[in-house]
């Protein structure tokens, strides 16, 4: 029963990993807005070289981890581009991923700034072949022959991102633009709307001057097919000037709470975040940890080399 029970999980968690994106794991974007949002490739014209690494429901044997490097910055005067590089393993499963991610700026005015990006990736599934020992094994089952042969996957995505006199910022992602048409057309999937999955975040910067202090409230929302609607409110408090970070995150309806604490010292941006649940299933583990370092690099004024 107890092998059944694996089993059934694991399927459970192959359907999700098959179509969900990494937006959906990373919690860190309330730093690093290019996490869930192509559009942000470049915006704050700054060079970013940036290291993720995810160990979620630790103490729990075979639970996910996710780990990616990326790098987004502008190029020239009006374009963003990224680059990242995705793995990761739950159980026996593996993925790969490759992301691409194009963004157009365009200053409105001096209180309004926006970017129109998009992103297209490739991943690859794999599942361990010490599967095939199992007792439950199918080798008819289509969709495990696929990934133990290793099953391809092409996806893109739309963003826009903004700001509004700098602390008011937001945008929305709409996603799985390609994984949804393919499954509309091979009849697995019911008719959707084309932007029937989207990442919206919005947030306000508010700056505490004497006090060297700003406060920043936020709300993300999230409908990632193959996945359950995600509603996270985040505040998070900057300390000296922002050169030490803390916050708060409270995840509506899966009913988890995170913390984040991190430092900016020059170039050198580092964060951690810790988060647990209020379901049942936290008893079997140890709660999530999120780790980033990132390396930023202003753009050259060329003016002043001149």
């Amino acid at each position: 029963m107890k092998k059944l029970i694996l089993l059934l999980g694991l399927v459970s968690v192959l359907q999700t990993l098959v179509h969900a994106q990494d937006e959906a794991l990373f919690m860190h974007y309330n730093i690093s807005p290019i996490l869930i949002n192509p559009a942000a490739a470049g915006f704050d014209e700054t060079y970013n070289l940036q290291f993720n690494a995810r160990m979620q429901w630790t103490g729990f044997e075979d639970a996910p981890k996710t780990f990616a490097a990326r790098y987004n910055g502008p190029l020239g005067r009006t374009f963003g581009l990224g680059i990242g590089i995705f793995s990761e393993t739950a159980a026996q499963m593996s993925r790969s991923k490759l992301q691409l991610d194009y963004a157009f700026r365009y200053p409105v005015n001096d209180d309004w700034k926006l970017a129109f990006g998009f992103f297209t990736e490739f991943q690859q599934m794999r599942i361990d072949g010490d599967i095939t020992a199992s007792p439950f094994y199918d080798p008819a089952d289509a969709l495990l022959e696929d990934l133990l042969n290793g099953k391809g996957q092409f996806d893109a995505a739309l963003g826009i991102y903004g700001t509004f006199r700098e602390n008011t910022y937001g945008g929305i992602t709409f996603n799985n633009l390609v994984s949804s048409r393919l499954s509309e057309i091979a009849g697995v999937g019911a008719s959707e709307s084309f932007f029937s999955y989207y990442t919206f975040n919005v947030g306000h910067r508010f700056e505490l001057t004497q006090q060297k202090v700003s406060l920043e409230p936020s709300i993300l929302l999230r409908q990632i097919r193959n996945a359950p609607f995600q509603m996270d409110l985040n505040l998070k408090a900057g300390f000296l000037d922002e050169q030490l970070i803390a916050g708060l995150s409270y995840r509506a309806g899966l009913g988890a709470m995170g913390i984040l604490l991190g430092t900016r010292l020059t170039n050198f941006n580092l964060y951690y975040s810790y988060d647990v649940s209020f379901q049942r299933f936290q008893k079997y583990n140890t709660g999530s940890h999120e780790i980033t370092v990132a390396l930023t690099f202003k753009k050259r004024d060329k003016k002043k080399n001149q």
